[in-house]
């Protein structure tokens, strides 16, 4: 056991020693190592491209879409029975036709024939007439040859004189009627126009109320265009609108493809519909073209065809001072930033007028010489440092003495305009 005890310290105490003079060292080295400086990080500011705000007119505008639709479109129909005995080369589908001109003809020997009667009617009732009063004027003699005191009405056979009277007016209205369905053998429309469908041919046989097929006036198209209430706004237009020549209506721009071409007409608002749409709360505004297969086609010659459809373009309201911008400085539905003088971004809330693919019309939040970001800014903060550049690509000179954050005037002109 001795010997145990004595080989143990005999190994042991020389380890313990090394051990301690280990961790001195270690301890000693680490007190005395160089210390790591720690290093500010510098933020270097974005370099974002801007454009500067200025105030100018504007034309507002709306864009919308609408179909082409005939103003007058109406059902040819027979008002006497006959057989179909001639048709006009005209009245076909997409055929053009003059107003009067007639389209359909009916047989029309029994309504001659009726005629005929009629005024052989007339003739005889016009004889009795002429009877009854020689008849009349000899009563009238005879009685103040021998009668006493006034005459009777009877005596002078004045009850006859009237049915002879009316017997003929009688006879003058059955051949007026004669002639009327002599007439509604010919069948024609009070308008020039085109033909949309024929729904008879030749030798077929019609009966009153029958359709013979239905037309439409080229004199004039309209288009209907459903606006928002903003919209309405924007036009400066009352809900209830009604053109006339002291208040003409705003003009419109119309243009669809056809023929692989974009083809553009001329027209003009005359007046707004009577109700508002309740499933699309939307008000229908009514634009008419006219001529529109012949002055109103565009410099080709292309006409505006019913049932085309085509976009809109509505000339709005002119505001004189306004701030108009490029649509990629908007920033969401209601954002821009703005490089301030002190080389910081600044977020501002704007109200908009007016939007399109290519601008926008600010109302209020940004003014006439605000430099405006029109470029992508990742991950913006308000007052984050930042370089404008002109669309060069030049850096534009600071305002040293501006204070950052300081209040700007952020109201346009325009703004009591927008509202």
């Amino acid at each position: 056991m001795s010997k145990f005890v004595g080989r143990t310290v005999l190994f042991g105490v020389p380890l313990l020693l090394l051990v301690i003079i280990s961790l001195g060292v270690f301890i000693t080295l680490a007190a005395n190592a160089p210390q790591a400086e720690r290093a500010e990080q510098e933020i270097r500011p974005a370099a974002v491209f801007v454009t500067e705000a200025e105030a100018s007119p504007v034309q507002l505008t709306v864009r919308t879409q609408g179909e082409v639709t005939a103003l007058i479109e109406i059902d040819l129909t027979a008002q006497v029975s006959g057989r179909v005995a001639y048709m006009n080369p005209n009245f076909v589908q997409g055929g053009f036709f003059e107003a009067g001109e007639v389209l359909v003809r009916l047989e029309d020997q029994d309504y001659r024939l009726a005629v005929t009667r009629a005024e052989a009617q007339v003739a005889q009732r016009r004889q009795a007439l002429i009877r009854e009063q020689a008849e009349s004027e000899l009563a009238r003699q005879e009685w103040e040859a021998i009668g006493r005191g006034e005459a009777t009405p009877l005596t002078l056979r004045e009850p006859q004189m009237a049915d002879a009277r009316a017997q003929l007016a009688a006879a003058e209205a059955g051949l007026a009627e004669a002639r009327l369905n002599l007439s509604r053998t010919r069948i024609s429309a009070p308008f020039s126009g085109r033909v949309r469908d024929k729904l008879v041919d030749l030798g077929q046989f019609v009966g009153p109320g029958a359709r013979l097929g239905r037309v439409f006036a080229t004199e004039t198209v309209q288009v209907r265009l459903p606006l928002s209430d903003r919209e309405i706004a924007l036009l400066n237009m009352p809900a209830a609108f009604q053109a006339s020549a002291d208040n003409p209506g705003p003009q419109v721009m119309l243009s669809a493809q056809s023929g692989g071409v974009m083809r553009q007409w001329r027209g003009e608002v005359v007046r707004t519909d009577a109700a508002i749409n309740p499933q699309t709360r939307t008000l229908g505004v009514f634009v008419e073209v006219r001529d529109p297969y012949g002055a109103a086609a565009d410099e080709a010659g292309a006409p505006l065809a019913v049932g085309q459809f085509v976009e809109a373009v509505i000339q709005g309201r002119q505001i004189s001072d306004a701030i108009v911008l490029p649509r990629r400085a908007l920033r969401g539905t209601g954002q821009m930033f703005v490089a301030e003088r002190d080389g910081t971004l600044s977020v501002r809330d704007v109200q908009i007028i007016d939007s399109t693919p290519e601008r926008v019309v600010v109302a209020s939040g940004v003014a006439a010489g605000d430099r405006v970001i029109t470029s992508t800014v990742r991950a913006a903060a308000h007052g984050m440092p930042v370089t404008a550049l002109d669309p060069d690509g030049e850096p534009l000179p600071q305002d040293s003495r501006a204070e950052p954050g300081a209040p700007r005037d952020q109201t346009p002109s325009v703004a009591a305009a927008g509202r």
